[in-house]
């Protein structure tokens, strides 16, 4: 058995300009301290970082003899919301749902309860395979994450 190539550093989007290979990940994919990947080429490497890392696409993972592998948001099933985007992304950060806010439309992950949710709001919704690339968390880089409401209340 031969030992992997090791990623152990993250080479920051825009600070390089030619890759040898490219992985392309999903955004659970992309959130990631120590795993197997395999580049486009079929190249299999060993990404062993620090920490655990959120990427956004656009890095490279810098090997140890020196190539780099680009970074890529892959496909995912997504739902494309088009509406009155201010009342529906409330809607949908209410429910602290990972959202990609452009000028025009969100995006989020597909999920039949939240597109029945939209769609009874009056929002047009479109299933799509895109990236998927959603704001950070509001204190710094990172993901959107959830909280416990606990138990000591009820929901109306």
């Amino acid at each position: 058995m031969s030992l992997l190539n090791r990623a152990s550093r993250i080479v920051p989007a825009g600070s390089w300009s030619a890759a040898a290979d490219h992985v392309a990940l999903d955004y659970e994919a992309r959130f990631l301290r120590r795993k197997r990947l395999v580049a486009a080429s079929g190249a299999e490497f060993l990404v062993d970082l620090a920490e655990v890392t959120n990427l956004r696409g656009g890095e490279a993972f810098a090997l140890e003899d020196g190539r780099l592998i680009e970074v890529r948001c892959g496909l995912e099933p997504v739902l494309v919301v088009t509406g009155d985007l201010t009342r529906l992304a409330w809607h949908i950060g209410n429910r602290h749902t990972p959202c990609q806010i452009e000028t025009d439309r969100l995006v989020i992950r597909d999920d039949h309860v939240l597109e029945a949710m939209l769609r009874g709001l009056g929002a047009r919704v479109d299933k799509r395979m895109e990236p998927f690339r959603p704001e950070s968390g509001a204190y710094g880089t990172g993901r959107t994450m959830g909280h416990d409401h606990g138990h000591f209340h009820a929901h109306a």
